[in-house]
């Protein structure tokens, strides 16, 4: 594996903390050809959100084969129905890594020989990248004695609702484990190989659902005078919540309302009674995400209400905005060079990952790690394939992030 500075050169500064790093550096190299190929098996036998058993079963037999001391299936504490968490190391004070079990309803078309042997599922967001290097980071920790606890979170239902990081948040695991940060990485193809951002602060949005329904008076489309336009109504609704970002929100800091869906009517000549919109709302502060939940309703009601309709609003708050302790953002940079990887400039995303559900439980830090997958190449994508280098990348961030993280403890 290339990209990592060679860990005799880092032992040669023979500090105790570089000696530290060299240590499970090198351990975790021993690791990754194992990882590799854990990775590929994984991609051909994806499971889609709720159905991860055998995913899990599969990373859990990785982690603990042959023996591996301090670490065994009698550490493994089962949690959200799919999912587990494993404990590597002794008692005390523990940092989590997290790596997500789902994969997506999408037909692969990369071609390779370990592509998804499952119609209509494939691993096109990096999971399975994600969770072999933390397999080889586990193992790694188990093999590198005077290292703190490390929990593995492996963690289901990451790309839909309800959402396996809330109720792993909600299930006390972090609090009888006595967690003090959570770590996590995601592969990102709009960064180059090798790069990695570990940005303080907001770094991901809270991601909102909304719906609205207004209900007028339908009739004949000929006679448009004897109804209360719904469609009409809601049109305009549609139009006027594109200003409450653009005249409501200050441009530095920005904010999404989009409306996705629209559904309305079942014939050409039919005024209906009822018209329904449904959007996402994305904002990366509870101040702005507060304001823009009064202001969409307040719109939507008075919009209708001036066409002599009536409108119900109601908004699904979903994962929270994705914080970055900036403690722990700024030492892994630094650990992230020692390892021969390469900063990115600060990076922020309207997406969202329900990390920030782990994140709002301890200090967190979600890394995004660079890929070559290909000019064409998307998350989601049906030919997203990142390369095996990936796994080193994603295991070496993941080790900055955990070294980090027991340095803030």
């Amino acid at each position: 594996m290339s990209g990592a500075e060679p860990t005799h050169a880092i032992a040669a500064r023979s500090t105790p903390d570089t000696t530290r790093l060299a240590d499970l550096a090198s351990a975790l190299l021993d690791e990754l050809p194992a990882a590799t190929n854990l990775r590929r098996s994984l991609h051909a036998a994806p499971d889609l959100t709720g159905q991860e058993a055998s995913t899990r079963d599969l990373v859990l037999s990785a982690m603990t084969a042959d023996g591996l001391g301090r670490m065994s299936r009698d550490d493994v504490e089962h949690t959200a129905e799919t999912g587990a968490v494993i404990r590597v190391g002794g008692p005390g004070p523990a940092i989590a890594v997290r790596a997500e079990l789902d994969a997506l309803a999408v037909t692969e078309e990369t071609g390779v020989p370990w592509a998804s042997a499952r119609a209509g599922r494939m691993h096109a967001c990096g999971h399975d990248v994600h969770m072999a290097a933390l397999v080889a980071l586990s193992r790694a920790v188990a093999r590198t004695p005077g290292l703190p606890p490390l929990l593995a979170v492996l963690q289901p239902r990451e790309e839909s609702y309800p959402s396996g990081g809330q109720d792993i948040a909600r299930s006390g695991i972090f609090r009888r484990h006595e967690v003090t940060s959570v770590i996590g990485a995601h592969v990102q193809p709009t960064l180059r190989g090798g790069v990695v951002a570990a940005t303080p602060g907001p770094v991901n949005a809270a991601a909102d659902e909304f719906s609205v329904t207004v209900t007028g008076a339908g009739g004949h489309a000929a006679y448009p005078h004897l109804t209360r336009d719904p469609v009409l109504a809601l049109a305009s609704i549609v139009v006027d919540l594109q200003h409450l970002v653009s005249r409501g929100i200050d441009p530095v800091e920005g904010a999404i309302v989009s409306v996705s869906t629209l559904a309305a009517g079942t014939a050409p000549n039919v005024v209906p009674d009822h018209a329904v919109a449904t959007g996402t709302l994305r904002t990366m502060s509870r101040t702005t995400q507060n304001h823009l939940h009064q202001r969409l309703s307040e719109v939507a009601r008075h919009v209708a209400q001036a066409h002599g309709c009536r409108a119900e609003i109601t908004i699904e708050r979903g994962e929270p905005v994705l914080h970055n302790d900036p403690a722990i953002a700024d030492r892994t940079l630094g650990l992230v060079t020692e390892l021969g990887l390469t900063p990115a400039e600060p990076l922020l995303s309207f997406g969202s990952d329900d990390f920030s559900f782990l994140s709002e439980e301890v200090p967190g830090l979600m890394m995004f790690v660079g890929v070559e997958a290909g000019v064409h190449a998307r998350l989601h994508g049906a030919t997203f394939l990142p390369p095996d280098q990936a796994v080193h990348d994603v295991a070496m961030a993941m080790l900055a992030g955990y070294l980090s993280a027991a340095a803030s403890g």
